[in-house]
């Protein structure tokens, strides 16, 4: 085993009593650390991005969904992290058509959150009352978003109650305000719901 470089150089100065010692204080609880909520209060500040979500059933049916647990996931080729409440029809839409276009929603678009946060039935129109434009793909895109990106899922995994989806980016667009307004980031206060 390889020592780290600064440990390695600091060894004949380092004392493990005092080390211990000062330490001690700052070491959780076994119990405490792996309660429920010790995870969950520091899993809910966690930040996130909002986005909204848009994507199609394969025919002519097309949805808007609220995501808040979206991470960049890869450089080559850019990748995001998209994570599917599993109660959601949209999972067996992206069964069927798996492409995504992701809306970055700013700071001052709280009117997404209203529209887009209660959900949709599949037969319910998403975009009645909303300007959209088109993705190279042919998907919603909102007009005034900060910015979007469209990709394909490339694979996805099972995170219990969630799917989370990796989707690797082929177009992207930016919006009017993207320069100018900052994106809206997601605090919540407990990581055990939205």
């Amino acid at each position: 085993m390889h020592e780290h470089p600064i440990v390695a150089a600091n060894a004949k100065h380092f004392d493990c009593q005092k080390f211990r010692h000062r330490t001690k204080y700052l070491m959780p609880n076994n119990d405490a650390a792996t309660s429920l909520d010790a995870i969950a209060s520091v899993l809910g500040r966690t930040p996130s991005g909002i986005f909204i979500l848009t994507a199609g059933d394969g025919a002519d049916a097309e949805t808007g969904m609220l995501a808040s647990w979206v991470q960049q996931a890869g450089f080559d080729p850019p990748a995001v992290s998209v994570a599917v409440n599993n109660k959601r029809y949209l999972n067996d839409w992206l069964a069927k058509s798996p492409r995504v276009v992701l809306n970055l929603v700013g700071e001052s678009q709280k009117q997404y959150l209203g529209h887009f946060g209660r959900g949709f039935e599949p037969d319910q129109l998403a975009f009645e009352g909303v300007e959209v434009q088109r993705s190279p793909g042919g998907l919603p895109i909102l007009a005034d978003a900060l910015g979007w990106m469209e990709g394909q899922v490339a694979a996805q995994a099972d995170a219990g109650d969630h799917t989370v989806y990796i989707i690797h980016i082929e177009s992207a667009g930016a919006g009017p305000a993207l320069e100018t307004e900052k994106p809206w980031v997601h605090i919540r206060k407990n990581g055990r719901n939205y």
